[in-house]
């Protein structure tokens, strides 16, 4: 069964509370998300506290996106997200999540970082799917917009241990407590003081041959190509941009860079909130399919000069990233918007987790190969290779628009 959404009626509207029921969840998700990048805000810091190299340094952001996968595919495989109450789930999965992020404090060394980093990835996979699920119980009208606003929490929590990191130059152990504390706080924001909308999904018996069957749908697997070819470039572009960034200003002989990159990545990877509320708007008026195909477009030319500029005025090159920001995650939550639209509507949340756990599969050999390049040909190359997956994205976002002649593709 699917449940085709109407936007027809100019006078159709969400019911009342939907959007403080946004609200809750939308903060939630900010605060939950918050540990996943709590590592990579203060890689510099870790290089020197367990005497890493920059190969090993990749692998404290590597092993959360391995961790979200194996946590993913688990939860597909078992349909936890459609058979357990999405918010329920979320306050486990951000417990646990918490308090593997915090044992980094009694780490000994790297091995042993890794090994948390992947449990946290894993629970944090029972905290992102299960929000949008809930998310969409609320919304039928404007729900692209809504998701959107959803994926900018996400995004202003990615940024947030940033942000940590830059105020007052603050020691390691005090950005790895305080987002443990955040994450902490989401999940129980998510289950006492959030609600289910009135447009429940059914639940769903355990059957594991739906997890593969959900991408026999043409319309779910093009829009889920196209969310694989947004992932390749957006996750390494998140992990890399501080050191970009970073040795761009040293470049520039800029005192203090470390702090003042860590600024301007936050501001960099903070616009993307901004960017998913507008892209939320465009594919709630103007089409899903077009407006991922724009957003893939700017940033995919984002990609690939960026790079190249470093030297070029810092301005330029904060204002280029800026750009950047805002339209590399600008079409994330629309590709999640139509697979909760087309998807058979028992197996929504299994739909979900199984796309976002192979688009974060995507993100390993990208977040590895960034620092590998770069050494060999520098940054123009290896933000370059981003660029090709905006490139298959766009490709698979004009089929699903010509395949879409009643338009839940095209225009959601």
């Amino acid at each position: 069964m699917k449940r085709e959404p109407n936007n027809s009626g100019a006078l159709q509207r969400d019911p009342a509370g939907c959007w403080w029921g946004l609200t809750v969840l939308a903060t939630a998700m900010l605060l939950a998300m918050t540990t996943w990048f709590s590592a990579t805000a203060v890689v510099p810091q870790l290089v020197q506290h367990w005497g890493l190299v920059d190969g090993q340094a990749a692998w404290l952001t590597i092993a959360v996106q391995l961790g979200f996968v194996v946590g993913a595919l688990g939860s597909a495989l078992l349909s936890l997200a459609d058979r357990i109450a999405p918010r329920r789930l979320m306050l486990l999965g951000a417990v646990l999540a918490a308090l593997a992020n915090g044992l980094l404090l009694l780490a000994p060394g790297l091995w042993s970082a890794i090994l948390l980093r992947v449990i946290t990835g894993a629970c944090l996979a029972a905290v992102y799917p299960p929000a949008m699920k809930a998310m969409a119980t609320w919304f039928r009208f404007k729900r692209g917009t809504a998701l959107g606003i959803m994926v900018g929490a996400l995004t202003l929590g990615s940024a947030a241990p940033h942000l940590v990191n830059g105020l007052g130059g603050l020691e390691w152990q005090r950005v790895i407590l305080a987002t443990s504390l955040l994450t902490l706080a989401g999940g129980l924001i998510a289950e006492f003081l959030g609600s289910d909308g009135p447009f429940p999904f059914p639940r769903a018996p355990f059957d594991p041959r739906k997890v593969w069957q959900v991408f026999t749908d043409r319309k779910v697997l093009l829009a889920s190509l196209g969310y694989f070819g947004h992932m390749w470039e957006l996750y390494a572009m998140w992990a890399w941009f501080s050191v970009f960034f970073a040795s761009t200003l040293a470049l520039h002989g800029v005192e203090q860079a470390g702090r003042w990159a860590a600024f301007g990545t936050f501001a960099v990877i903070g616009a993307g909130a901004a960017g998913c509320l507008v892209g939320g708007l465009l594919g709630d008026h103007w089409g899903r399919a077009k407006a991922t195909a724009l957003a893939m477009a700017i940033s995919g030319g984002c990609a690939l000069i960026i790079g190249f500029m470093q030297q070029a005025p810092v301005l330029l090159v904060l204002l280029v990233g800026l750009v950047w920001g805002f339209w590399v995650v600008a079409d994330s939550a629309q590709f999640s918007t139509l697979v909760t639209e087309v998807a058979d509507q028992s197996y929504v949340g299994t739909a979900l987790t199984l796309q976002l756990a192979i688009g974060f599969i995507l993100t390993v050999p990208t977040i590895w190969l960034i620092p590998v390049v770069q050494q060999a040909a520098g940054w123009g190359v290896a933000f370059g290779l981003l660029a090709l997956g905006p490139v298959a994205g766009i490709i698979a976002m004009r089929a699903l628009e010509r395949d879409s002649a009643q338009g839940v593709g095209a225009r959601g």
